[in-house]
Order: C-alpha cells, then sequence, then structure tokens
C-alpha cells in the first residue's frame, strides 16, 4: 500500500495536478491511501482561518481531479490518533535523530523563534506512515530523509517491545511533467509562491489561464525547439503541453513555428485539462455538507485502517488498557 499526501501551504495548482494528482489517479491500485497534510502546514506562522480553507480545498480538488473519496482524508481528522502515535515514536527517537533532519538545518538555521514543530514534524510524518501501514511513500530527495527516520523508527519499536509496524520504504515517483513558473523558469511552479504571475491554479477562470501562458517568458530566438537548458521557457511550455495532450515535448516541438501558436496550443490545453477539475471542485466547495461528508467518512475509514496498531503500539510500550474491556471492568468494579 501507498501513501502520498500533499500540504495546503497555498492553493492547488497546475504543477501539483501534472506532477502528482494526475499519477494518482491513474496509477493508484485500491489500497493507496491519499491525505491532505493540514498539521505540516502548521511548522510556521499560518492563518487558521486560511488554512482551514485551503484544506477544504485541496480535499475537494483531490476528489474532483478523480481519486475515490474513500482513499482520501485530511490529517487533522486523524489528531487524536495520529497525536498519541507521535508521543510513542517521539519516545522511541533520539534528539539527535530529529536534529540531524536536513530540512530542519536548513529552515530553522539562524532563524528566531523556531517552533519545535520544525524538529519533531517528521516524527509525526513517520507516524502518517506508520499508522495505516504504508510499505511505499513516493518522495523526492527532500523527503528521503524522513522516510529514512520512519524506517529507523519502526525496526527499533518492532525489536524492543514487539512486531506492530509494517517498515516502509521510499520509493521515487515515475517522472511527472516538470511545471515550472511561466514568469521565471529557473525555478518551479510552487501553491506557495509569493508572485502568482507564472503560476497557474486549478481553480482559475479560463480568461485568466490564457493571459498568464500568453506572457509566459520564451527567449529571443525565433522557432520552436526544445532545448531545456538553453531555452527553459519554451522547454517548460513544451512539457506542459505533453503532460495535458500526451507525447514528447521535443516531438510536439515540430508542430508550431511560432511562440505565438505553442502558447494558444498550451492555454488551451491547460484550460481543457482543468476544466472538469475546476467545476467539480466549485460543485464541492458550494455544498459544504456534501464534502463534510465526504471527509468524515475518509477520515473514518484512514482511523479504521490505523487502529489496531496505535492500540497494539500501546499496549507494548505500557500504556492504555492491557486487552480490550479492562478499563470498563476495573471502573465497574472498584
Amino acid at each position: 500500500m501507498r501513501l502520498s499526501g500533499i500540504t495546503p501551504s497555498g492553493h492547488a495548482q497546475l504543477g501539483n495536478h501534472l506532477g502528482a494528482i494526475q499519477r494518482w489517479v491513474s496509477d493508484g491500485g485500491p489500497d493507496d491511501l491519499y491525505f491532505v497534510s493540514d498539521l505540516h502546514a502548521m511548522t510556521t506562522t499560518h492563518n487558521p482561518g486560511r488554512l482551514r480553507a485551503r484544506t477544504s480545498e485541496m480535499l475537494a480538488v483531490l476528489v474532483a481531479s478523480g481519486i475515490p473519496a474513500e482513499r482520501v482524508f485530511v490529517q487533522s481528522d486523524l489528531a487524536r490518533e495520529l497525536g498519541a502515535l507521535t508521543w510513542i515514536l517521539e519516545c522511541t527517537c533520539s534528539y539527535g535523530e530529529a536534529a540531524r533532519m536536513i530540512q530542519f538545518k536548513e529552515k530553522g538555521s539562524g532563524q528566531p523563534g523556531v517552533r519545535l514543530s520544525l524538529l519533531t514534524y517528521p516524527v509525526l510524518m513517520a507516524a502518517d506512515i506508520l499508522l495505516p501501514g504504508a510499505d511505499e511513500v513516493p518522495v523526492g530527495e527532500d523527503q528521503n530523509q524522513h522516510v529514512e527516520l520512519a524506517r529507523v523508527l519502526a525496526r527499533r519499536f518492532n525489536s524492543t517491545y514487539g512486531e506492530v509496524f509494517t517498515v516502509p520504504r521510499a520509493v521515487l515517483p515515475p517522472t511527472g511533467a516538470r511545471v515550472r513558473d511561466l514568469a521565471d523558469p529557473e525555478r518551479k511552479m510552487s501553491k506557495s509562491a509569493r508572485d502568482a504571475a507564472g503560476v497557474v491554479f486549478v481553480l482559475d477562470e479560463p480568461d485568466l489561464i490564457r493571459r498568464k501562458v500568453r506572457r509566459a517568458v520564451t527567449d529571443g530566438s525565433t522557432d520552436v525547439a526544445y532545448a531545456p537548458e538553453e531555452r527553459p521557457g519554451v522547454a517548460n511550455l513544451l512539457e506542459i503541453l505533453a503532460g495535458c495532450r500526451g507525447g514528447r515535448p521535443a516531438d510536439l516541438a515540430g508542430e508550431f513555428t511560432s511562440y505565438g501558436a505553442l502558447k494558444e496550443a498550451v492555454a488551451d490545453a491547460v484550460i481543457e485539462t482543468l476544466r472538469p477539475i475546476r467545476e467539480r471542485t466549485v460543485e464541492l466547495l458550494a455544498d459544504p455538507r456534501e464534502l463534510a461528508r465526504v471527509r468524515a467518512e475518509g477520515a473514518a475509514r484512514a482511523v479504521e485502517r490505523g487502529e489496531h496498531r496505535l492500540s497494539s503500539a500501546m499496549r507494548l510500550i505500557g500504556a492504555g488498557a492491557q486487552h480490550p474491556g479492562a478499563l470498563t471492568s476495573a471502573i465497574m468494579h472498584a
């Protein structure tokens, strides 16, 4: 079973869709789980209302994209289970192991008032992975170290207290579209970018998408060719077109004799790719009761997948009732 998550640090954008969500829809197995990792968005200063809204939006986008609703959940809806397991794993993890995480060093170095959660969130990530029994976690290089920590903690707990956790492994996700910022193709398109001029969001209206694509940075050449190193702006447009329509970027380049024609084709392809997702997302967000139902059912299934592991871990580590019904029986006979 594979587990994948996406953090609502901003609005879902084209890079999220072509690089990950589209692949989750087409390649996901019947036991795979996908979650909105809203708790991970709290390691730095955040606006609670904005986080809540973006979490609902991201959940709606995942479902609207075609991921079966029963395989999607929101991380904070498992806060009790994840909180308990995180504490157990923190009692299994050393400070040195947490402090060695590269992202903590990079994001926390020299920053005043660094939150403790920035240090400990890799342990929460380990709980995310170990609670449902994931054996594969598709991650990029920046998260590989965190999956390795989950492996270390799973093995340590199993060897110290008893076999409970599946030891997961990181897997490199299949190569998806490399979507770059339209205004600055030297950087990735990001949902948390401060300047949204070069970011196409899933919920952007068609006219806005077309304007952003038309303003995309290209270069001073006159022909259309796929050369990622020398001409990253044009390469980015061709890769986006390939991600939406299929085909190889280098082959698609031969279809166009001008940048204007390429940009119009890219705009058309992006608009049609995102149109059904945007429309369904808007429907879900306009029906809070339906979205709440989807969210509650997803949480219930996710809890069901992991509650026996949490109960076993608590029992083996010396916490909680020794066996089901023991606490109730003790109270009744007190």
